[in-house]
């Protein structure tokens, strides 16, 4: 079985309050006729602090689609290497233990990818696989942990790496004033996430099954209008309402496996905002405490995309981790609308005589 390791997660150092995001969003928008209800929905996404790349200052102004799209790349090659160290020293592999790169954004883009300049600088082996997506956004996360998995049953020896990097501020439209745009500037925060999906050994969740699911006819709800001025955020008033029909596919998901959605041991899921996990939590009849790490990277980082759950399951591993044998869940939601969900339990075995070959010869080709 693949194991999903610790992961490593790190936010940029400029922090802005749900306080100051208020404050902006009356000075910048004062005749806007929509700003009481933008205002009511930034404060109930229960979000309190962001964290951004640049200085709110830098972050307002607009310098053009090309050079937003130069700082995420400079960005993310300053920022992603020691991330990536960290997720090795976690999941205890090499870089050339590492078989295939699983790399996620929405929020920039190169040509070719990230994973590209990765093997090229931090001394990954010139045959590892890239598996670079860039159009599932949130959801994004969950399909990386899915990926990863896959790769590693058909590859049993193999490991994969999984890396998000999101940088939400750098989609920031200061002229778009949909009560969608004004809520996202209040939502979305910037961050980075790498984790291991080691094929024999290592601690962490031990991924047994993984499936995706999309409502149909929901593709324009959760989308990005691309203009001159880059990416343009769209989200449709009925986004909160989906987990009524994408908790049948989780609970079909456990069915399927022998499991009862209700009665795990703990679940990950990607946190878009508070009523997506109060109805998830109905809809599975789970107690509010289930998503308690979804929650706290809500309030602490706000929707950082297809990080947040690598970031939530992060606060598992810190919190102490589980028994072995726990069984549990991951899914991450986005565009499509889509949900991508795992099962796995949680396994602590140190891999034995494989787990020693592993870090001595590297992994099988």
């Amino acid at each position: 079985m693949a194991t999903l390791c610790r992961p490593a997660v790190s936010v940029p150092e400029h922090v802005i309050t749900l306080e100051q995001t208020l404050d902006l969003a009356r000075s910048r928008h004062a005749d806007h006729p929509g700003l009481g209800l933008a205002l009511r929905l930034i404060e109930n996404t229960g979000v309190r602090r962001r964290h951004l790349v640049r200085p709110i200052e830098e972050t307002l102004r607009h310098p053009g689609f090309e050079a937003r799209n130069a700082v995420y790349e400079a960005e993310a090659k300053a920022r992603v290497p020691d991330v990536i160290r960290e997720a090795l020293r976690s999941g205890e592999v090499r870089v050339t233990d590492i078989d295939a790169i699983v790399f996620v954004s929405c929020t920039g883009f190169t040509m070719p990818s990230l994973t590209a300049w990765l093997i090229n600088s931090m001394g990954f082996r010139e045959d590892t696989r890239q598996f670079p997506i860039a159009q599932l956004g949130c959801a994004a996360g969950g399909a990386a942990v899915n990926l990863a998995h896959d790769f590693c049953a058909a590859h049993p020896r193999a490991n994969a790496l999984i890396v998000a990097c999101e940088f939400c501020s750098l989609c920031y439209q200061p002229d778009d004033l949909g009560i969608g745009n004004l809520l996202s500037n209040g939502l979305f925060g910037d961050g980075v996430a790498a984790a291991v999906v080691r094929g024999r050994g290592g601690t962490g969740i031990s991924l047994e099954r993984n499936g995706s699911y999309l409502i149909p006819g929901t593709e324009d709800w959760i989308a990005y209008d691309v203009r001159a001025t880059g990416f343009h955020f769209k989200l449709d008033k009925r986004v909160p309402g989906t987990m009524e029909p994408l908790a049948p596919a989780l609970r079909d998901l456990a069915a399927d496996h022998g499991w009862d959605a209700s009665g795990l041991d703990f679940y990950i899921v990607h946190a878009g905002g508070p009523r997506i996990l109060d109805d998830l939590g109905k809809f599975l009849d789970v107690p509010a405490d289930a998503f308690r790490f979804s929650r706290a990277t809500l309030t602490e980082y706000g929707n950082i995309a297809s990080a947040v759950v690598l970031d939530a399951l992060r606060r598992l591993f810190d919190e102490g981790g589980l028994p072995d044998s726990a069984r549990g869940l991951l899914a991450g939601f986005g565009p499509g609308i889509t949900a991508e969900m795992s099962l796995g339990r949680w396994t602590s075995a140190d891999g034995g005589p494989e787990h020693g070959r592993l870090l001595v010869s590297g992994a099988a080709r």
